[in-house]
């Protein structure tokens, strides 16, 4: 693993005191060693919330996660088929060409920011275990953020990487040595933790939407389902989530979707807490191309293609243009703020999880159990809020098949540029053999997993690779 000997000092300690720092009741800990440390911040609740509040502050920053240049929605969206590049490094290259070397810096990144928001998290378990001087109620919301995004970070390594080593303790003799654990178990482990953190996190947001509540819980324990074929679940948990109308709704305006607290959200990210030039998002700052912003990357011609109404909301509010040496260049425009020197009022948070996607997981999942009528109520709405015809006949002659085909196109559209989405939805349906025909692309069989980095190979000698690599 990553060398993470003292990684709780480094990196959780390092979250805790940039929240401490930004509070107006500053609390100064003594950090004389790793025991101590875990013992002071967890010893009563002033200093055990503000470290809650350090690691989601941390998410931020952490790669994997934060919507920049080396997270998931940046490599795993130019694996897919939506983007072009513009900026031909070679750790982009490897990545759009379908064809990533075991030393891939952007691939290191992912790994290696993944693992450190574990080692934290269960860091924070380990410390308010067993601490009578904490009380119920925020040891239990501790408890279920921790396993939140346990759960939520190891749903990504495993659709990433397959096998990956399942690390649930701090020690770092036993967890650099750990080898990769089977699909199955990992997919048990990020049930388990999800479904404890919905029993534990509250109905409401208590103050934005930046922590989890059990519905962020069941949003993501319905794509888990969705990914695993349980398709009865999987309708059942994004159900409970679509019920929840006094929390969430589809939003008429798609330029309302992406704004901080939004109706839509069900968990974002919040730049809070990283000064005051960071008033955008990452995603802003990484996507939107002007003649003082060189985006890496530009939506592809066949994505564009796909909206063949061009009335199409998400084609006229979500894509954007700019227009260089006289070609005119597409980008995403989900968020609308860019780096800002002066800093600025927040409007955008990061989106992880929103409403959308849970008519579309519930739109599947129904289609899969024969419920076509009630499948494409689901679609008709992502559809209408689109802008789009609908499909008019509930009872309609489409077939399973073709019903289907219509829901993948519809998460395409609703969710690009958002968390590897359709990079995903091509592995676990089967159908990634298609980005062969990607322009420079050097698909294989094996390309649907990234390699396992090289440097921690070299650091854990029971660290397999992946095949192909």
């Amino acid at each position: 693993m990553m060398t993470i000997k003292i990684q709780f000092l480094r990196y959780f300690l390092l979250g805790v005191s940039l929240m401490l720092l930004s509070c107006e009741d500053f609390v100064e800990v003594e950090t004389p060693n790793y025991k101590l440390d875990r013992e002071v911040v967890f010893n009563n609740d002033q200093t055990a919330q503000s470290a809650l509040k350090g690691i989601f502050n941390q998410l931020f920053n952490a790669a994997f996660i934060n919507g920049g240049a080396q997270s998931i929605t940046f490599t795993a969206g130019l694996s897919g088929d939506n983007f072009s590049v513009t900026t031909p490094t070679s750790d982009i290259l490897e990545f759009q060409h379908n064809q990533i070397i075991p030393s891939n810096n952007y691939n290191l990144s992912l790994w290696a920011s993944a693992y450190n928001m574990i080692y934290m998290v269960n860091a924070m378990l380990t410390g308010i275990a067993g601490k009578p001087s904490l009380s119920q109620d925020l040891k239990d919301k501790m408890d279920g953020s921790a396993k939140f995004i346990r759960g939520f970070t190891y749903f990504n390594l495993v659709n990433l990487y397959g096998e990956v080593p399942l690390l649930l303790g701090i020690d770092y003799q036993e967890n650099s040595l750990a080898s990769r654990t089977s699909t199955p178990v990992i997919y048990d482990q990020i049930i388990e933790d999800l479904e404890s953190a919905a029993s534990l996190l509250d109905d409401s947001y208590s103050n934005d939407r930046t922590q989890p509540t059990r519905y962020a819980a069941l949003a993501l324990l319905a794509r888990v389902h969705l990914f695993q074929g349980n398709w009865q679940a999987a309708e059942n948990y994004s159900s409970q989530v679509i019920a929840a109308s006094a929390n969430y709704e589809l939003l008429n305006d798609p330029n309302e979707v992406f704004l901080a607290n939004s109706r839509e959200a069900i968990w974002q990210i919040s730049p809070i807490g990283w000064g005051n030039n960071f008033s955008h998002t990452r995603e802003g700052n990484l996507f939107i191309k002007n003649a003082t912003a060189n985006t890496p990357v530009v939506l592809a011609e066949n994505f564009l293609n796909l909206f063949e109404n061009s009335q199409d909301k998400r084609r006229q509010e979500w894509v954007n243009t700019f227009t260089a040496a006289g070609d005119t260049l597409h980008f995403p425009y989900k968020y609308k703020i860019q780096y800002d020197a002066s800093g600025g009022t927040i409007t955008e948070y990061s989106m992880v999880l929103r409403l959308a996607e849970q008519y579309l997981i519930r739109a599947e999942a129904r289609a899969r159990l024969g419920k076509l009528p009630e499948a494409i109520q689901d679609v008709n709405l992502i559809k209408s809020r689109a802008g789009i015809p609908l499909i008019e006949d509930l009872h309609t002659t489409l077939s399973e098949d073709e019903l289907l085909t219509i829901i993948v196109l519809e998460r395409r559209k609703e969710l690009f540029a958002e968390w590897g989405h359709r990079w995903f939805d091509l592995n676990r349906l089967g159908i990634a053999e298609i980005l062969a025909a990607k322009e420079n692309s050097n698909w294989t069989p094996t390309s649907g997993l990234f390699p396992i980095p090289a440097s921690e190979r070299m650091k854990n000698p029971n660290l397999t690779q992946n095949p192909g690599y």
